[in-house]
């Protein structure tokens, strides 16, 4: 199932960062189709455990039946929490992999993808009520400007904003074909996709709460890694990036790293990755998800 699901990035590069301890207990907070998961189970012993995170009901069908392990049917915001309700207060090691699963695009009725016209969904989590139909519907002009603007980086984010707020007011927009009706005067020629796919990227984003969502993840992810547990972050684009850079190099998202009265530096984590590891260009050629994807692995101080 896993493999039509979801063909997973870096795959040895993240389980070389996890460091696995074999009688550990590691967190695979983005499970999709469980190809990460499948192989942290095989380097774990008969005391090892891998706790799953996954909001997306789908993924449910790819659980693992293994006394090893145990499925969190919530999103990594819910991280702690959920494994204290476990018992676990620690764990050895965490993998979050941010990117949308090849699944997630290639189902039509979820409406993460440009390629199918279908109704402007785009929750992860399906028990959302926002959807980017929603955002497009009722979002005011200067927040769907700030939104573009800052989420996708569209150049033209200002008037974008304007030509859907106008738009709609003749009907409701629902659909891509309706949306693209919509905005086709924005569309530079030639660029379609890629501009597609950054008015695409803003609106998953504000749909899933995506970045409010990583910095509390970090947050936690610091709290409940041992020492010397490591944390693994896979990113795909510069605006989920730059959190997990400065978190672990920092130990916050803004401004200097704090300092004690005798000037040792005061943060959790330990960034091990000097530069971001990425794919080679032979897993490129196989998997083109893996182009944008940028590793990096930090220790508990």
């Amino acid at each position: 199932m896993e493999n039509n699901y979801h063909v997973p990035v870096m795959l040895q590069e993240c389980l070389d960062g996890l460091n696995i301890n074999p009688d550990g207990i590691y967190v695979d907070v983005t499970f999709g189709g469980g190809g990460h998961s499948r192989e942290i189970l095989k380097r774990l012993s008969d005391k090892g455990i891998l706790v799953a995170f996954d909001q997306d009901p789908d993924a449910q069908r790819n659980i693992i039946n293994d006394p090893r392990f145990k499925f969190v049917d919530q999103n990594f915001a819910f991280l702690k929490n959920n494994l204290r309700l476990l018992g676990i207060k620690e764990v050895d090691g965490i993998l979050a992999d941010l990117g949308v699963s090849s699944h997630q695009f290639n189902e039509a009725d979820r409406g993460f993808s440009t390629r199918f016209d279908s109704n402007l969904d785009m929750r992860m989590d399906q028990q959302r009520e926002v959807t980017a139909a929603t955002i497009i519907n009722t979002y005011s002009e200067e927040d769907l400007h700030k939104i573009f603007g800052l989420y996708g980086e569209v150049k033209n984010a200002k008037s974008l904003a304007k030509s859907i707020v106008t738009a709609r007011l003749k009907g409701n927009i629902n659909t891509l074909e309706d949306f693209k009706a919509a905005i086709q005067q924005h569309i530079p020629k030639g660029k379609e996709n890629k501009y597609m796919a950054q008015v695409f990227q803003a609106l998953r984003i504000e749909v899933n709460e995506e970045l409010s969502v990583l910095t509390s993840f970090l947050q936690q992810a610091a709290d409940v890694l041992k020492p010397k547990g490591r944390l693994v972050v896979m990113s795909y684009h510069s605006l989920e990036d730059r959190p997990v850079k400065n978190f672990m190099i920092k130990g916050k998202f803004t401004g200097e790293v704090e300092k004690d009265f005798f000037g040792n530096q005061l943060k959790p984590l330990s960034m091990l990755t000097r530069k971001a590891v990425v794919a080679t260009e032979q897993e490129i050629q196989n998997n083109n998800r893996a182009r944008s994807a940028k590793l990096r692995i930090a220790e508990k101080v």
